[in-house]
Formats: C-alpha cells, sequence, structure tokens
C-alpha cells in the first residue's frame, strides 16, 4: 500500500490503529452515524448536510462549530481526494458502520465512477472490531480485500436508496435476496434497523426493551454502569455512550431513580406487555433513514412491519 491507496474508515479510533500499524496511504473518517435520524439519498447534498445538522443538533447538542470541524471539513478533503488510484473501505459489521457505508458508497457511485474500491472482507469477525486486531490480522485483511463490481456498488446504492425512503417495508424482503453479494453483513444489521421501530407488543423497540430488561435484571449502582452493560450487551448496533444517554433521559420516567438503578412500576408493567407505552412516547418528528420512526409497528411473532394508517 502507498500513497495511490486512500483509505476510508468508519471511526477515528479504526484510522489512528491502521496508520499506527504502519498501514500506508492517505485517510479519510467517514464521521457520521446516519442509522440515527433522517437521510436523504443524496449524500453529500447542501439539504442532506443542513437535515442532518438539524438533527444532531436536536439531538445531541452539536454546535454548528463542532459539525463542521468534525464532519463537514473530513467531508470537504474527501472531495478533493482525486488523485488515488484506488480506495479501500474499512467499516465494521454493526448497523451504525454498515448504514454508513451504504451511504459512502451512493456517493463513490456518483462522485468518483471508475476507480478500483475495494471493500475490506470482515465476514470472519464477527463480534471484532477492526482497531482490535494485531498487525498481522490487518495485512490478512488488506490482502484479501474484495474488488467491489459495479453491480455491487450499484447493489449499495439501491439499498442506500430504499433506506432513505419513506416507507421500509421494501427493505423486509429486498436485503434478503443477494446471496452473491459481497456485503456480508448487510443482511443481519438492515433486519438491526427493522426491530428499531415500536413494537406491537409495548410500543417500545428492541434497543428499548433491551434496555429496560437489562435494568431490571441486574442490580446497577449507576446509569453509567447500566450503559456499560448496554455497550457490551448490544454490538450489533454500534452504539455509543451518548446515544444511550440520550436514550434513557428520554425514557426517564420508567425509572424511579439511577442511584442506582430502578425501574418504577410503570417502567415495570412496560417491560411486562401489561402497558403499551406507544401513545407517550409518539413522536412524528423521529425518523429511521427517510421514514417516521412511529409510523410503523414491528411485529415480533412475524417479524414484519405494519404500516399505521392514521
Amino acid at each position: 500500500m502507498n500513497q495511490s491507496t486512500l483509505h476510508i474508515t468508519n471511526r477515528d479510533l479504526t484510522t489512528d490503529y491502521l496508520k499506527s500499524k504502519g498501514i500506508l496511504g492517505d485517510y479519510i473518517t467517514w464521521r457520521e452515524m446516519l442509522c440515527e435520524g433522517k437521510t436523504l439519498s443524496e449524500v453529500g447534498s447542501e439539504n442532506f448536510w443542513k437535515i442532518r445538522f438539524d438533527f444532531l443538533k436536536k439531538t445531541y447538542k452539536v454546535t454548528k462549530k463542532t459539525f463542521i470541524d468534525f464532519t463537514l471539513k473530513e467531508y470537504r478533503v474527501l472531495c478533493q481526494k482525486k488523485q488515488q488510484e484506488e480506495i479501500v473501505l474499512w467499516f465494521d459489521n454493526d448497523l451504525h458502520s454498515q448504514i454508513n457505508m451504504l451511504a459512502l458508497l451512493s456517493w463513490l457511485k456518483n462522485n468518483r465512477n471508475g476507480l478500483n474500491i475495494y471493500l475490506i472482507d470482515s465476514r470472519d469477525l464477527v463480534g471484532k472490531k477492526i482497531n482490535s486486531l494485531p498487525k498481522k490480522d490487518i495485512l490478512k485483511l488488506l490482502e484479501n480485500k474484495i474488488l467491489l463490481s459495479v453491480d455491487d456498488i450499484e447493489y449499495a446504492d439501491y439499498i442506500w436508496q430504499l433506506y432513505c425512503s419513506d416507507s421500509p417495508l421494501r427493505l423486509e424482503t429486498v436485503y434478503k435476496f443477494n446471496p452473491m453479494s459481497p456485503f456480508y453483513h448487510l443482511s443481519s444489521a438492515l433486519e438491526t434497523h427493522l426491530k428499531r421501530f415500536p413494537s406491537l407488543g409495548n410500543g417500545l423497540n428492541e434497543v428499548e426493551n433491551t434496555i429496560l430488561e437489562t435494568a431490571n435484571s441486574n442490580q446497577l449502582k449507576s446509569k453509567h454502569q447500566l450503559i456499560d452493560m448496554l455497550l457490551n450487551k448490544q454490538k450489533t448496533y454500534g452504539y455509543n455512550d451518548f446515544q444511550y444517554l440520550s436514550k434513557l433521559d428520554e425514557f426517564k420516567k420508567l425509572f424511579t431513580t439511577f442511584s442506582p438503578v430502578k425501574l418504577s412500576k410503570k417502567g415495570k408493567q412496560v417491560l411486562e406487555h401489561k402497558l403499551n407505552f406507544y401513545r407517550e412516547i409518539r413522536n412524528d418528528d423521529m425518523y429511521l433513514g427517510g421514514a417516521k420512526k412511529y409510523s410503523f409497528l414491528y411485529v415480533e411473532n412475524t417479524r414484519k412491519l405494519l404500516q399505521i394508517t392514521s
């Protein structure tokens, strides 16, 4: 690997780790979390970034300066990187990484047509992060990297378009029927995505129910102990601690205290499916991709979504 290679990673930790292992080339870190909040299919457009900033500001109190310095400046550097002969994508297997990968491939399709684009083959990295591997395994990943075909990139772009549409229903079937795809973890990531819509049973999604289950079945002394346990338990999402902090703030009425962690009576009723919390938490400004989160219900026994028409 030399300076004719552009490495694009999903996390600063991965970028720093690859550099520390002597992997040569230029680097870009794709600093976004497109698995949360509203998205538009036109990645990199002015409206795309406006919608993303509005979401991050409202949900996580991200300032305009932070958004520009952390995300937009890195994106602008990517726009300027036109001289490399090949691009290597380093993305983990979780939902966070896979959705970011789809968006990036959509952008590359429209802006770097004709370049050799490679994907690190992470099929054997279930439960592992790239930035946890020894150098010999990193070199093996590079040696076995997969050259994406035009059809592969078109497929990724197509799934991205579906993710950004106002209905997730077509994702239920489309993502399962491409057995020759090099995107080995995309199927499970999208299944995980669909489980983030509120359940028919109690109005909470899989993430939210796991929060209540973890809090109720463990003797935890603090909110941070709860978050640490959730980070270890829900690795398929690729969430960070601040995402769980935001979620706990949203559901604080289901807890009597966070020091120690104890569910309220209402929290236990919701957990036991004796009370449906949907009406209390419905927010028509909350999106997952292009779809309104509370316009669909996930039915656990069929693993299908129902659209709410009223």
